[in-house]
């Protein structure tokens, strides 16, 4: 168990639908922390930027980029996270991964399909809910739209860390900027974002704003919007426990189960 984690935010333009040159942009930059950080972090679809186009850029659980992201995390010594394109089944999902070190997955599928651009006729919503445990710490993962509904996210399992992956445009980036602090004090945990930035395939602008906020809702992280970046911010135990001890906010929280 770690009293403290590392984690890396990894803030980055996407190359549209070219899963090689988005795995090497991505090498390039792990090199260089290689060693730093516990758990590093990358936007959601990182391999595509947010398409619809499916079938042409769907992988497999045993395809390149889930290859690509065990050989990288054995080396960087450090999990490596992001959500990719996956076929199953005859589904395509938008799918988290969790990669450690070790080879060990975890993988979580985006319940909210946003179905404003049509990512629910594209993508099979995931229906599971996902509590991992890496180095002592409980973390939540979830992506993007997911953000937007409170009681999904809801700490009834006394996570630690709530992680989101995203590709949030840049027209509504005040909504992500306020959700992500919104969810870090409802929930007495740190609150993770990693977005992306530049402009996709569709002309869709992105202008970043990743953040990593305290259990009372402080921003520790201090990324420029609209620019590429790299940081690893610490996380503490002692602050986490420090507080719940407290203030017990959580001891009044309702009792619910979601189906």
């Amino acid at each position: 168990m770690q009293d403290e984690l590392k984690i890396a935010l990894i803030q980055s333009d996407l190359v549209w639908e070219n899963p090689t040159k988005n795995r090497d942009n991505f090498t390039k930059k792990i090199e260089n922390i290689f060693d730093k950080a516990d758990v590093i972090v990358l936007p959601e679809m990182f391999t595509t930027g947010f398409t619809m186009n499916a079938k042409f850029v769907a992988e497999t659980m045993d395809g390149k980029t889930v290859s690509w992201m065990k050989d990288l995390a054995s080396k960087a010594n450090a999990a490596i996270v992001g959500s990719i394109v996956i076929s199953e089944k005859n589904n395509f999902y938008n799918r988290l991964l969790f990669v450690e070190p070790s080879g060990y997955v975890t993988s979580y599928d985006k319940r909210h399909t946003f179905t404003l651009v049509g990512e629910d006729k594209t993508y099979t919503a995931g229906k599971e809910k996902v509590v991992l445990h890496y180095k002592g710490w409980k973390i939540r993962p979830l992506i993007c739209y997911d953000l937007r509904f409170p009681v999904w996210a809801r700490n009834t399992e006394d996570y630690d860390v709530l992680l989101y992956v995203a590709n949030w445009p840049k027209p509504r980036v005040s909504a992500w900027d306020a959700l992500l602090k919104a969810r870090a004090i409802e929930n007495m945990s740190y609150c993770i974002g990693v977005n992306r930035v530049g402009v996709d395939g569709l002309k869709s602008e992105y202008s970043g704003h990743s953040a990593v906020y305290d259990v009372l809702g402080e921003r520790i992280s201090n990324f420029k919007p609209n620019e590429e970046d790299i940081q690893i911010i610490t996380l503490e135990k002692r602050h986490i426990q420090a507080y719940r001890n407290k203030l017990k906010f959580l001891d009044d929280r309702d009792t619910f189960s979601i189906t």
